[in-house]
């Protein structure tokens, strides 16, 4: 049985949902039905969209939204930030430390070919350190929780983490919709993430910046599926949102068109991936990018955030080692757990996770968004037995992983409320310091049963309350 993380075994509230759970029986079920539905047509009228690849009818899809929200007590939160602030920390060292003096590699705690031999290793930045040292700029740490105190880290996202403009908009959505339980519940805020954004990036400018720093985000254009995030957060941090066609390198520095002719920009937050950064480095191809700008990066004249080279941290093979990684470079055991991975690049794994492939959960090591995976208890047998001739042909392809029990949030069904599991992507902003938004986004499986959150394959999202002491 799952943990719900609302309502225990006797059917009470547990403690953070004392108020709320209140509050709700206090409501008629058709108000609240109402509101969910007018919840839907806020989302619509703002165009709070995302594109889903490779479906025919896939244009622009709104993400289900579901009006209870996921209520997270201050003690709890503190457990989890203390985590996450670890291992952030842990992620950054570990990417200084690899592009240079690779010490973790020479103390034999992560094996020398899954660095050099790993796609997203560029061999471009070896030697190089970015302005204020930071690699990592912003960073989505996906948890999952099995019971009262058990919190365990399912990945890490340290290239370009999306998702926190639904963060955003369902914060401000449930103010619209039901101010009152903010009056009753004392929430942390997430509103200032905007602002707190642009003051990080602005502080890691490079050092020839002089006066206010320049930031800009660069997006793949109005095809990507997190188009729509793009422009609300260049639109929320008040600078521009620009294509690769709006920039050029000029006099060693990158600049953007604008009406009195080319200015430069200092900090550029880019939502285009490393191989399209650059034709003159990476893809020749690349439409997407500006020719050059790996040299001016090189350079000192510009700050890309997050750091080109970042997305080995996203591999799933990596992640694996991350409880080594964490104590190699923090000197402490991690707060937060991993979930135990078998590497199906070792033989005796690929061996166990063939033989128990009804049991587990199989990923790609550089998936993401629910997609190449199998989630073997639900799996037809022609659909196990297919995944096992792709993981004979690629066992480096892919990791697998035992299926938790995921804890539950009630969502509002017609009849009232059901379970459903939930995940949570924290955002971290780094800089000289550490910030931890007090919430982060809540994906839920909406399917019942479905362990499987993310928007692209069916699931909806709500907003998290961490309560204040």
């Amino acid at each position: 049985m799952a943990f719900d993380e609302m309502i225990t075994g006797d059917e009470s509230p547990r403690p953070p949902y004392e108020k709320y759970f209140e509050w709700y029986n206090s409501q008629d079920r058709s108000h609240l039905i109402a509101k969910s539905r007018d919840a839907e047509n806020i989302f619509r009228k703002t165009g709070i969209t995302f594109a889903v690849y490779g479906h025919a009818d896939s244009s622009e899809k709104l993400i289900p939204f579901d009006i209870i929200p996921r209520i997270i007590s201050a003690r709890e939160w503190r457990k989890l930030a203390q985590g996450i602030e670890q291992r952030v920390i842990a992620l950054n060292a570990f990417l200084d430390d690899i592009y240079h003096k690779q010490e973790i590699i020479r103390a034999g705690r992560v094996p020398r070919e899954l660095i050099e031999h790993n796609v997203a290793f560029l061999s471009e930045m070896i030697g190089f350190c970015p302005p204020g040292g930071v690699y990592t700029h912003i960073v989505g740490t996906d948890i999952v929780r099995t019971g009262e105190d058990q919190f365990y880290v399912l990945e890490d996202n340290a290239r370009t983490p999306s998702g926190v403009s639904y963060m955003l908009e369902n914060r401000e959505t449930m103010m619209q919709m039901f101010p009152e339980l903010f009056h009753e519940n004392k929430v942390q805020r997430v509103e200032d993430y905007p602002y707190l954004l642009r003051q990080s990036l602005a502080s890691l400018a490079p050092p020839g910046c002089t006066g206010k720093p320049r930031v800009a985000v660069l997006t793949p254009g109005i095809y990507n599926s997190a188009y729509y995030e793009h422009s609300f957060l260049a639109d929320m941090m008040g600078v521009e949102l620009v294509e690769g066609s709006d920039l050029r390198v000029i006099d060693g520095k990158v600049k953007m068109r604008t009406t009195r002719g080319y200015e430069a920009i200092d900090v550029l937050y880019r939502r285009v991936d490393d191989d399209f950064l650059d034709p003159l480095t990476f893809r020749a191809d690349s439409a997407l990018g500006i020719p050059g700008i790996m040299d001016v990066y090189r350079s000192g004249n510009i700050t890309i955030a997050n750091a080109p080279g970042t997305g080995i941290c996203d591999d799933k093979a990596i992640y694996s080692y991350m409880p080594e990684i964490v104590e190699f470079y923090t000197g402490s055991k991690a707060l937060l757990e991993n979930v135990p991975t078998w590497r199906c690049s070792e033989a005796s794994s690929l061996k166990y996770v063939l033989e128990h492939l009804e049991e587990l959960v199989v990923k790609e090591v550089h998936g993401s968004g629910g997609y190449g995976m199998l989630v073997g208890p639900t799996a037809s047998k022609k659909e196990r037995a297919d995944f096992a001739e792709k993981l004979k042909a690629k066992p480096n392809n892919y990791i697998a992983q035992p299926t938790l029990s995921l804890s539950t949030v009630p969502i509002l069904v017609n009849k009232g409320i059901a379970p459903r599991h939930v995940d949570l992507r924290p955002y971290v902003l780094v800089s000289d310091k550490v910030q931890i938004i007090p919430g982060g986004l809540t994906r839920v499986a909406l399917k019942q049963g479905s362990l499987v959150v993310n928007s692209s394959q069916g699931g909806g999202t709500k907003d998290t309350w961490v309560l204040e002491d």
